[in-house]
């Protein structure tokens, strides 16, 4: 049993997102086989670990809309074909690793770039930060003569692949081993969006028909499937930009009129459907739109913004309002104030929005 692919993370979004695509994607070569690697020592999540790969699959329940329709299926993944956790498998991942990993993929969440006190050891250690883990790991496979590697974090770091790499290298440097060979392998900057709402116990996960896997083009990257909610693109800005300034900032916009209006609402979806709809709307007709044509991006701002309209109209989907007003004024600030600096629209320009920036500031701490 042969799996190229290695998963670092168990997290519902990965089960809904990356392996979900190559199940449903179409084989650039064998058919895709993983082995996910549960990367904590969590031992409640060992039975996830387990129903991963188990046979017949996990459930993706995909509910939603799509192209204004209605949407209610489930998928079976059956790609894993193994589940190893890191502290009690280690000589067998080491060995996969080695002798059979084409492609790397990772979630670790926000934080899981980080040094770690364990990074100091000098051997592999489950309290290790996973650049530490990847860092012993790849360096097995050169001692043993293995070739290159493409490197897929999903991470919401910008620039994530360059980040994972510098941060490999540092390990390396630490641990006084010439980081010259990592340079062989593809670090591979992405960005991921879908909305996976709930999970589904031991294994599986309720998502949104939407999804993205925007990844770096660059020499030598090859992936194992063909996928249309996989693109290879030449640049992430322009992607980011319209993930972080139409949605995002969508949804900071429409918490800060739902406080505003006394919080009368639960979900997104039941504000979007409500008297709120056409304020937010007027505001990214009014303001957003109008800044990414400045900067060049007016229909591509516009058909994103069609897209995020039905993410948002969802009515399956129990996205609360109240997680995503945690930490408003720093979001406002990522999502909204950046926006007006980088459109470089003045306060005649977009009044609204730099009215909920500075109301953003004048409330945080």
């Amino acid at each position: 049993m042969q799996t190229p692919i290695i998963q670092f993370g168990t997290s519902r979004f990965l089960q809904a997102h990356a392996l979900a695509y190559f199940q449903t994607g179409t084989p650039l070569g064998d058919a895709p086989a993983v082995t996910v690697v549960q990367s904590t020592s969590d031992p409640t999540r060992r039975s996830r670990l387990d129903a991963l790969s188990a046979q017949g699959g996990y459930p993706v329940h995909v509910r939603g809309l799509e192209n204004g329709q209605p949407v209610d299926r489930e998928e079976r993944v059956g790609v894993v074909r193994r589940g190893l956790g890191y502290d009690g498998d280690y000589a067998e991942l080491e060995r996969i690793f080695v002798q059979e990993a084409r492609w790397i993929i990772s979630n670790t969440a926000d934080r899981g770039f980080d040094p770690q006190p364990a990074d100091d050891l000098p051997s592999p250690d489950p309290a290790q930060s996973y650049p530490a883990k990847l860092f012993y790991l790849m360096r097995a496979r050169h001692l043993a003569g293995g070739g290159p590697l493409v490197v897929l974090p999903t991470e919401l770091v910008p620039g994530n692949g360059d980040k994972l790499r510098a941060r490999v290298r540092d390990m390396a440097v630490a641990q006084g081993f010439d980081p010259a060979f990592l340079d062989a392998h593809i670090w591979a900057n992405s960005l991921v969006d879908r909305i996976v709402s709930e999970e589904i116990r031991p294994a599986g996960a309720v998502a949104e028909p939407y999804g993205l896997w925007a990844i770096e083009a660059q020499p030598g990257l090859v992936l194992p499937v063909i996928h249309p909610a996989i693109q290879i693109v030449p640049d992430l800005e322009p992607v980011q930009r319209l993930k972080l300034h139409i949605l995002n900032l969508g949804h900071s916009t429409l918490i800060d009129l739902w406080l505003r209006a006394g919080q009368q609402e639960t979900y997104v979806r039941e504000a979007i459907s409500g008297p709120l709809r056409k304020a937010l709307l007027d505001i990214m007709e009014t303001e957003v739109l109008p800044g990414f044509a400045l900067c060049g991006m007016g229909d591509q701002a516009r058909d994103y913004l069609a897209v995020t309209l039905e993410r948002l109209d969802n009515p399956f989907l129990d996205h609360r309002l109240s997680d995503i007003a945690q930490n408003h004024a720093s979001k406002v600030d990522h999502r909204i104030t950046a926006f007006l600096a980088w459109a470089g629209l003045s306060p005649d320009q977009a009044p609204k929005l730099h009215a909920i920036s500075q109301s953003a500031k004048d409330i945080a701490p």
